[in-house]
């Protein structure tokens, strides 16, 4: 080779990496390589109170779900009931179509559960999605909605998870295949300011709070690669695989092709007994967790599902799965979208 082909060469690679390097930054970002944004941990201890125990059981028992995703459950039973004796600690989530992730054991077991997470490991994990273990926590945990909890709500939370009985069951961590184990290192942002009270002062506020901690748009929105498909917040279609079978989130906005039909009376009534009507409402959905909340915060969380803007897409479960043009996926009446 060459002395003059030997400096081309060497140009040419020099080139190359200044181009993946500004490619690579403009783009997909370099957290993906070099690990999720994370603030160091504190030595934060929550002051475990009454007040704050009472307040963390109604959020974790009955507006959020926690224990939906941290205990066994039965999908077969309407409203997807925990088994009884394992609250908190911990699932393979391979039922749910995901093989591969474990939603740990959150009771104080100190060999197997979260006995040994300091205050801040599980404040940084709620809110922030950064695991006990330094790791971007796959989204279907909701710390993208939790960013939004108020730090007392945080700290009732973290009291009331430490009072679960103490389970031990030792389970995996979870196994996340690659690319999305990459790609979701992009997604935890550090918070470094305090998180004040949510405003309360009109129902639609706080249902619009209430309703971010239920995660609601979780389900509810259909997403591709991982995001939110714009333009279809709330308006159903995101796939379920279940052992009792394939099912499609409701489109919950105020459009004809969602619950325009719907009155406070029925809402509420909805989330109580799990059915609309003589319809019963397929057992992945966990009204049994929502049927806890006072009428106050349903009526809140109904006055602020009126407030979406109405998106036309038909989703019925008792219809024949065909493909929808609009989230991409197959549901019931896909064709018809």
């Amino acid at each position: 080779m060459t002395r003059r082909l030997r400096s081309v060469l060497i140009v040419a690679g020099i080139a190359l990496l200044i181009f993946l390097s500004v490619a690579i930054t403009l783009t997909i970002g370099w957290r993906l390589f070099i690990g999720p944004r994370a603030r160091a941990l504190t030595d934060r201890h929550v002051e475990a109170t009454t007040a704050r125990l009472e307040r963390g059981k109604y959020l974790v028992d009955s507006v959020m779900g926690c224990l939906g995703c941290h205990t066994e459950t039965d999908s077969r039973r309407a409203g997807s009931l925990p088994v009884e004796g394992r609250l908190g600690a911990g699932t393979r989530w391979a039922d749910a179509n995901f093989p591969w992730l474990i939603a740990p054991n959150i009771t104080p077991d100190k060999e197997t559960g979260a006995g040994n997470w300091t205050d801040d490991m599980l404040a940084r994990a709620i809110r922030e999605g950064i695991g006990h273990d330094g790791r971007a926590l796959f989204p279907v945990m909701p710390y993208q909605d939790y960013r939004a909890m108020s730090d007392e709500d945080l700290a009732s939370v973290i009291v009331y998870i430490r009072s679960l009985p103490v389970v031990r069951n030792q389970l995996p961590a979870s196994q996340i295949p690659l690319p999305v184990s990459f790609l979701i290192n992009n997604l935890p942002q550090p918070i470094t300011a305090p998180v004040p009270a949510p405003d309360f002062s009109t129902p639609v506020l706080r249902g619009t709070y209430l309703t971010r901690m239920g995660s609601c748009a979780n389900c509810h929105t259909p997403i591709e690669n991982l995001q939110p498909i714009a333009g279809l917040e709330m308006a159903g279609g995101f796939v379920f695989s279940l052992p009792t079978g394939v099912v499609a989130s409701a489109n919950i906005t105020p459009d004809p092709s969602g619950i325009s039909y719907y009155d406070e009376a029925l809402f509420i009534r909805a989330l109580r007994e799990g059915r609309v009507g003589a319809r019963q409402l397929n057992p992945a959905m966990p009204w049994w967790f929502y049927s806890k909340m006072t009428d106050d915060d349903l009526k809140s969380m109904f006055a602020y599902l009126r407030t979406l803007k109405p998106v036309k897409h038909r989703v019925d479960n008792a219809a024949p799965a065909t493909y929808c043009r609009r989230c991409k996926q197959r549901h019931g009446l896909g064709e018809t979208n």
